[in-house]
């Protein structure tokens, strides 16, 4: 007889990539137990993302899209604006 699994319920989650019009899409996905952990992994990912940008990049807005096998989940943006110009 098999033992029972107390392992909790897995979902892949796919996150990808949206900088302006560009899209670097996500083939593998993670194993995350929620979609709270998806939550948490997007706006890690998008920190870690927006850390490489170039200062004071001129970007057409930066995001994090996560999907499911279901389709569209959330989508973590990152956001800034120049109040004035910096020499």
């Amino acid at each position: 007889m098999a033992r029972p699994s107390y392992e909790p319920a897995k979902d892949v989650f796919y996150f990808e990539i949206r900088d302006g019009e560009s899209l670097v899409t996500d083939e593998e996905g993670l194993d995350l137990i929620s979609q709270r952990a998806a939550e948490i992994e997007a706006a890690l990912s998008l920190a870690d993302v927006a850390r490489e940008l170039e200062p004071f990049a001129n970007s057409k807005g930066l995001a994090i899209e996560v999907r499911d096998a279901s389709g569209p989940v959330l989508r973590a943006t990152f956001v800034y604006e120049r109040v004035r110009p910096v020499n």
